[in-house]
């Protein structure tokens, strides 16, 4: 059974920071989204970025893998420092590492960007599929304010990405050191996703001033949600840790890693979804609160 039931006063009626924490909402939030993920219609619509990616990459793996393996080669002998660290590893012996390592190298540059693509595959098809799950079912009551034409929410989403993208390179370097490596991908995806997802989530059912003011009230909360969900992303890439056999299987293991994104991803925009429509209704409900005490305000100063 999913959590389809009426929300409790608590957190559909009360605003945050009066009785209830967005700590709190964070969790509520989070163990209805995952609720959510088994759903028929989330695994259905899972698999639809899944097909469109696999596609793209039996292309990528048919015309362009070998090339891309060559020019990843002969940019490693040509670069001194590569080319002293293959030396140390011949002389270690592990030589073996020096043919694995152009294929190696091209997975970590090819799948931040099919990361990137999966984000806005589940951006354009799923999320707005996901919001209107979540709304139907615990927000039928939250109406829309706005319908924001499909290429503001492309550029947004477009932008975003590119400075991910431009982040990512930018960073690239620090990913040698150990402590980087951990903590600076997570945090640029998780990033991503917060614009990503809040945005697409809002889009239409928020006023731009809405969206505007929870995005800026809820900044902190909606960075550690997407860092969170960035941390959780990074679970995949652990399929990468098969050594030789990695990149013997690099096709279908890409499509595998796809997929987990994708799920991924799902989980994400149903967190932020829950979130983010429970903090707007109860901005609402001040709102309406508020109004309401100034007209009574008023009728008591008018009489």
């Amino acid at each position: 059974m999913l959590p389809d039931m009426p929300q409790p006063r608590s957190l559909a009626e009360m605003p945050l920071g009066a009785s209830i924490s967005s700590t709190t909402l964070m969790v509520d939030a989070a163990w209805r989204a995952l609720a959510y993920c088994l759903h028929p219609r989330v695994i259905y619509l899972s698999l639809l970025p899944l097909l469109l990616a696999a596609v793209g990459l039996g292309l990528l793996s048919w015309f362009g893998w070998e090339p891309g393996v060559a020019a990843v080669r002969q940019a490693l002998d040509s670069w001194g420092i590569s080319h002293a660290v293959l030396t140390w590893l011949d002389r270690a012996g592990l030589g073996f590492l020096r043919t694995a390592a152009a294929p190696f190298l091209l997975v970590l540059m090819i799948v931040p960007l099919v990361i990137v693509l999966c984000l806005l595959l589940v951006a354009g098809l799923m999320t707005p599929s996901l919001v209107k799950l979540v709304r139907q079912r615990r927000f039928p009551q939250l109406l829309d304010r706005e319908a924001t034409p499909w290429w503001r929410s492309l550029l947004w989403s477009a932008g975003a990405s590119l400075t991910a993208l431009a982040l990512f390179v930018v960073s690239l370097p620090l990913w040698l050191i150990p402590i980087f490596a951990v903590l600076v991908p997570p945090v640029i995806w998780g990033w991503l996703t917060y614009r990503v997802m809040a945005f697409d989530t809002l889009v239409d059912v928020a006023t731009p001033q809405e969206r505007d003011a929870l995005l800026k009230r809820h900044h902190t909360s909606l960075l550690g949600m997407g860092v969170l969900c960035g941390y959780i992303g990074a679970a995949p890439a652990a399929l990468w840790a098969m050594g030789a056999l990695t990149v013997i299987l690099a096709p279908l293991m890409l499509l595998l890693s796809v997929w987990l994104y994708t799920l991924v991803f799902a989980f994400s925009s149903l967190w932020f979804a829950h979130f983010l429509l429970a903090a707007l209704q109860a901005q609402r409900q001040l709102a309406q609160t508020v109004s309401g005490d100034m007209v009574d305000i008023n009728k008591g100063i008018s009489s």
